[in-house]
């Protein structure tokens, strides 16, 4: 059979979707991803769960295909923000030039796709993530760590835009509430780590869901009450549309296939309080229509108390991993916000002993309060053992840090880009001696930094002035809230590092 992998190019017929492999179901899971950590999504995907990924042409993006009882570990993944369902995928769709046939194409696509296996996948992931919701409500947050402060920043670019592309974003709104099915919305499944024995227990509720859907003569997506009567499910389309050769809008992309996917399934549209997400992505010729298995993004599973520049976990994760922490490291954030890089290094690398500080005291604040939202997570966990976690805050000045020198093994950090927080012109004197002290409490010949800024001339001016203690290794470009940012792996050389300097 064709692999939906693999995908054909320059046929827009329908093509497998998940399809059985023996008598199990296997799904192509999509996920979208910071931009410029593909790569790093990949290694991750192959490590966790032993399946090779293709990177997206359109960037951002990865596909693999898991047997569906891995659905659990799926949404454990540290690298990824939201996760699809691919039902059908075309490398090569050929639009056509007159908007009223393009759009007719697409209407008429809808009932040429293989819905049944990917509903069934998105009704599996349903059942674990209402499970997953029960366990919780026996372990109730207390009310400080359900405090939200302004998620502006960083955290307020969820859909990352390559402004290079012409790309819009819509969905569809056409259609009314139906009555009667006011449904509580469902929490994220495994937006937080997890221990192994629930690991374990939801690779059984997934083993025992997709045999017993697939003994079910009932039609999937239907939904049952708990009368027993069908319920009619919600949805909404949502269209993400790039590239300048289409003639029409994402909106009018997601009205028109979203008026054949209510056509076709008899489902009632809903923006807002909506059962089924369909995803339309069209990048270029590329077309992946897709069923949405998260509700909110996995990259807030850390934060709880969000700063100004909170940075997004799984781009945490992604600057943690290109520095290959080994156990019994000692990783420093020396300016660490409100500690999304020190968190998902404790969470992710308790072998490591973390440090973060900076010379805010409410960033100093809202990173305790985070760290102590984790360690109420642990404790929830578990309760015959209060866990710790390998982390210590502190408030300090950048340029002056208490530690010793050349005691520190990994040096991570966002850098502050000038724009919301300090300025341009600060950063010419920051960036020099904020280098120049990395260097100091970095051991020679092993030490490495991955920095993270948006301000990338003055980094590379102050890079050659510490040019002595700093060689650069490797360099990934990222889009951060919308901005092209950078994030360098710098390695420390063995010179001895001076204590102060002079620099321009």
């Amino acid at each position: 059979r064709r692999s939906a992998m693999a995908g054909a190019a320059g046929d827009a017929g329908p093509g497998p979707g998940p399809a059985q492999e023996g008598a199990e179901l296997a799904a192509v899971i999509g996920a979208t991803v910071p931009t410029g950590f593909e790569q790093t999504a990949a290694e991750e995907v192959q490590e966790k769960l032993g399946s090779a990924s293709r990177i997206s042409r359109d960037r951002g993006k990865i596909y693999f295909a898991v047997p569906v009882r891995s659905l659990p570990q799926v949404h454990r993944l540290r690298s990824v923000d939201n996760l699809f369902v691919v039902v059908e995928e075309f490398k090569d769709y050929q639009f056509k030039e007159n908007k009223e046939d393009a759009l007719k194409d697409l209407e008429d696509l809808v009932k040429k796709l293989p819905w049944t296996d990917p509903l069934k996948v998105w009704e599996l992931n349903n059942s674990l993530k209402k499970k997953k919701t029960k366990r919780k409500k026996h372990n109730l947050q207390s009310p400080e760590s359900k405090e939200k402060l302004n998620n502006g920043g960083e955290d307020g670019g969820a859909d990352q835009k390559d402004t290079n592309d012409q790309e819009d974003c819509a969905q569809n709104i056409a259609g009314v509430q139906s009555a009667g099915s006011q449904d509580e919305p469902q929490g994220v499944a495994s937006q937080n780590g997890g221990e192994e024995e629930e690991e374990d227990n939801e690779q059984l509720d997934a083993r025992d869901e997709v045999q017993a859907s697939s003994r079910s003569g009932s039609k999937v997506g239907d939904g049952q009450t708990a009368e027993g009567e069908a319920k009619v499910l919600k949805f909404r389309v949502t269209c993400n549309r790039a590239g300048d050769k289409h003639s029409f809008t994402s909106n009018e992309a997601a009205r028109d296939f979203g008026g054949a996917v209510q056509e076709h399934f008899q489902w009632k549209a809903d923006m807002t309080n909506f059962d089924v997400e369909v995803l339309l992505n069209i990048h270029n010729n590329e077309v992946v229509v897709g069923i949405a298995l998260t509700e909110e993004s996995l990259h807030r599973r850390n934060i709880t108390h969000f700063g100004p520049t909170t940075l997004r976990s799984t781009l945490a994760y992604g600057m943690l991993r290109l520095c290959d922490p080994q156990p019994t490291d000692i990783i420093v954030d020396p300016m660490c916000g409100t500690g999304a890089i020190p968190i998902e290094g404790a969470a992710e690398w308790p072998g490591c002993y973390h440090i973060a500080g900076d010379n805010n005291p409410q960033a100093v604040k809202r990173a305790a309060n985070n760290i102590c939202s984790l360690l109420r997570k642990n404790e929830s966990k578990d309760s015959s053992t209060a866990l710790g976690v390998p982390l210590d805050i502190i408030q300090w000045d950048i340029c002056n840090l208490p530690l010793r020198t050349g005691s520190v093994d990994i040096v991570v950090t966002d850098m502050p880009f000038g724009k919301r927080i300090g300025s341009k012109k600060k950063n010419w004197d920051l960036y020099p001696a904020c280098l120049m002290e990395m260097g100091r409490i970095c051991t020679p010949g092993t030490g490495r930094a991955v920095l993270l800024t948006q301000d990338k001339k003055c980094f590379a001016k102050a890079l050659s002035r510490v040019g002595h203690i700093w060689r650069r290794a490797q360099t990934v470009w990222v889009n951060v809230g919308g901005l092209h940012a950078a994030v360098y792996l710098l390695r420390r050389t063995w010179e001895r590092a001076e204590e102060r300097r002079s620099f321009w």
